[in-house]
């Protein structure tokens, strides 16, 4: 597999005989945090993990992007798409898969097939409750050095069944994430959500734990491309908590798509 972690202002274009995946992470990751997925697809697929702006070695949000952040990173997100020289699949999880959402009814021609991760659900308003922020400063204060990452891969590795790759990929990110953008760019801007599924022209794999907060409602939904999968015994993070019925779904999903053209 040619696999390219890159930053966004950076995106590569692949002129090979493999169709592209680009896959879009969530909120505090980056484009590294995909370990068992890469090495489950073998040779299958070239696959580009971009770093969200704010996130991994991306550039940090300038104080004007802050302002606009929503529309910034969907920006970006479209540059590394339609920098490829074919329509490529989407995979996204949470912010990454309102993303990829996002991405895929601005270029419908560019996406040949989407997978969503437990989407982020956005809400209307410029900002984010302060409490959330509150709660991921929080969080992200504790994994600024050596020890205090050792400490939560150690509670993660107890408290959880994900493998030690993917706990150590979580864990890795979290100091380059930009503080700027999480204390004053964290809001989502438009909250059209249902009417954005019944809106794709693409194939779409909709994946959502059985407790899923942000899921779309079923009864709303009104479009034969969207397939929806409850995956049992998964929280947020479903491709971590079951990889097996992840990798099932998405793999079937993907062998059914045409091929780009």
């Amino acid at each position: 597999m040619l696999t390219g972690h890159v930053a966004v202002d950076d995106p590569p274009v692949w002129q090979l005989d493999r169709e592209t995946v680009v896959l879009v992470h969530g909120l505090t990751e980056a484009g590294t945090t995909w370990p068992d997925l890469v090495g489950h697809w073998g040779d299958d697929w070239q696959v580009l993990a971009p770093d969200l702006r704010g996130h991994g070695r991306s550039p940090r949000f300038t104080e004007n992007e802050l302002d606009a952040a929503p529309e910034v990173l969907l920006a970006d997100l479209l540059t590394v798409v339609d920098a490829q020289p074919e329509q490529v699949a989407l995979i996204g999880h949470s912010l990454g898969g309102l993303l990829a959402l996002r991405a895929a009814i601005a270029r419908p021609d560019r996406v040949r097939a989407l997978v969503l991760e437990d989407p982020a659900q956005p809400t209307a308003g410029r900002t984010s409750e302060p409490g959330f922020v509150a709660e991921i400063e929080e969080f992200l204060d504790t994994m600024v050095d050596e020890a205090g990452q050792a400490g939560q891969v150690a509670r993660m590795r107890r408290e959880t069944s994900w493998s030690r790759a993917e706990i150590e990929a979580w864990a890795e990110c979290k100091p380059l994430v930009d503080r700027a953008y999480v204390r004053d760019g964290l809001y989502f801007g438009d909250d059209a959500w249902e009417e954005h599924f019944n809106a794709l022209l693409m194939p779409t794999l909709l994946l959502v734990p059985p407790d899923s907060l942000m899921a779309p409602r079923q009864a709303a939904l009104r479009n034969d491309l969207v397939r929806t999968v409850v995956v049992p015994g998964a929280g947020h993070c479903l491709r971590r908590d079951q990889p097996a019925r992840y990798f099932e779904a998405v793999d079937t999903f993907l062998a059914e798509v045409p091929r780009p053209r």
